[in-house]
């Protein structure tokens, strides 16, 4: 009998007992949403100073940004290597993941630029969060130049890339480190990589710890927005999530299935195929949480064992369509909310921060979040004090994004099978015959 009990509590299986509705994290998280958006229009005064309880996950947020940018691009620099060695299915991969993740966050800059997301803010960066941002960058805090910005890529100093708040620096730091690591003899990068592996484990659960935080972030961060600017405030988020949904829904449908159209694939018969997934990945807010299905799921349809076992883990680096949309979409919401004007320059720099900063965000729990705070602290312009505004509605953004990524992985890994001769279609029809009962198209 304790045998049993021990294995249900141990994870192996299903557990007998779950945490009630309220231990949730999300469920916190819209309780203090909820609480934010009564004392906000309750008691404006009382709710603008609760400001305080924002900045207090602002600050411990930052305190995550350059070592998780570090831990993730190394690994991603790592995995690319690892994809390298073993052939064409991995160079093609990760060919295929950077030109679709480029192309959507390149057209949804673009459509931000037209869309007017958080225009009806009207916020005011703090004198203090302005002058960090000068003695950091040596400039006013709204301007970036090609010079500057080149020159606030290489460090002088190890550590100090990541004391200063410098993102560029760790990004360089992080691309050099993984590199060398790649130069190592085979049994000292195993050591290293397994090392890395260890760190980031223990790092992701201090990420956890300081989630634990965010209820009180999320409550702080809409209470002062409702209380300072009203009504405005829930109709500008609630526009940037509707835009949001909107531009995920036409990357799944058209851009996806103008891929899949391509190469000879039914794309509404591959999402109704995979609804169940898709369903579990809306739930759950994360991609993970249906790897195992996914895998073996795509090798029922003709995808070969080592094309799915080499894709898929990849592409939760490299593969991060969702995040594509969501990172252009809320950097002009900060920038429209705080009255920024970001010129075209600036924004293409913006988006190569963005390509950069992007990888690795699957792998971590509220990981587009986190990356979407280093995209605006490298950024050297755009208000840190914003991050918990967006925070208040990040469970619904991650749902949407967590569902995008992990659709896009399966497609890829449908398309790279195709490239590379590791598709058998009597497979595939087998599998729909016995899905669907017939097959369509």
């Amino acid at each position: 009998m304790s045998k049993k009990s021990e294995q249900t509590n141990t994870g192996r299986g299903h557990k007998t007992s779950t945490k009630p509705f309220y231990m949730g994290l999300g469920f916190q998280v819209l309780a203090g949403i909820i609480l934010g958006l009564a004392l906000g229009f309750i008691a404006p005064k009382l709710a603008v100073d609760m400001k305080v309880l924002g900045d207090i996950f602002l600050r411990l947020i930052k305190v995550v940004v350059a070592p998780l940018v570090f831990l993730s691009v190394v690994h991603g620099i790592t995995s690319a290597g690892d994809m390298k060695s073993v052939g064409r299915i991995g160079l093609r991969a990760i060919i295929y993941f950077e030109i679709v993740s480029t192309t959507v966050l390149v057209i949804t800059m673009v459509i931000a630029n037209f869309a007017g997301l958080g225009t009806s803010m009207h916020l005011t960066q703090s004198a203090a969060e302005k002058a960090a941002a000068k003695a950091q960058y040596g400039q006013s805090g709204s301007e970036m130049n090609l010079d500057h910005f080149v020159q606030t890529i290489v460090p002088d100093n190890f550590i100090g890339a990541f004391t200063t708040g410098g993102l560029l620096q760790v990004l360089t730091i992080s691309i050099c480190f993984g590199a060398a690591i790649l130069m190592l003899k085979p049994e000292q990068r195993n050591k290293v990589e397994k090392g890395l592996s260890y760190l980031s484990d223990a790092f992701f659960k201090f990420v956890d710890v300081i989630m634990k935080f965010s209820p009180f972030g999320a409550f702080g961060a809409i209470a002062f927005a409702i209380g300072s600017n009203g009504m405005s405030a829930v109709i500008s988020l609630s526009y940037l999530l509707i835009v949001m949904y909107v531009l995920l829904a036409f990357v799944i449908i058209a851009i996806f299935g103008t891929i899949m159209r391509i190469f000879g694939l039914n794309h509404f018969q591959f999402l109704r195929y995979l609804k169940e997934e898709i369903a579990i990945l809306f739930a759950t807010a994360s991609s993970e949480s249906v790897l195992p299905r996914l895998m073996q799921k795509l090798q029922k349809l003709g995808c070969s064992q080592q094309a799915v076992g080499l894709v898929i883990p990849t592409g939760y680096a490299f593969n991060l369509d969702g995040t594509s949309v969501y990172m252009p979409l809320c950097t002009l919401f900060l920038a429209n909310a705080y009255g920024i004007h970001l010129d075209i320059k600036q924004q293409i720099m913006l988006v190569l921060i963005m390509m950069l900063t992007s990888k690795g965000a699957a792998t971590v729990s509220g990981g587009t979040f986190i990356v979407f705070a280093a995209t605006v602290t490298a950024s050297g312009i755009l208000p840190l004090e914003g991050l918990p505004l967006l925070f208040g509605i990040n469970r619904f953004t991650s749902q949407a994004v967590a569902t995008c990524n992990g659709i896009g992985n399966a497609v890829a890994t449908m398309i790279v099978s195709k490239i590379s001769g590791e598709f058998d279609s009597n497979m595939q029809k087998t599998e729909l015959q016995k899905a669907f009962g017939k097959i369509a198209g």
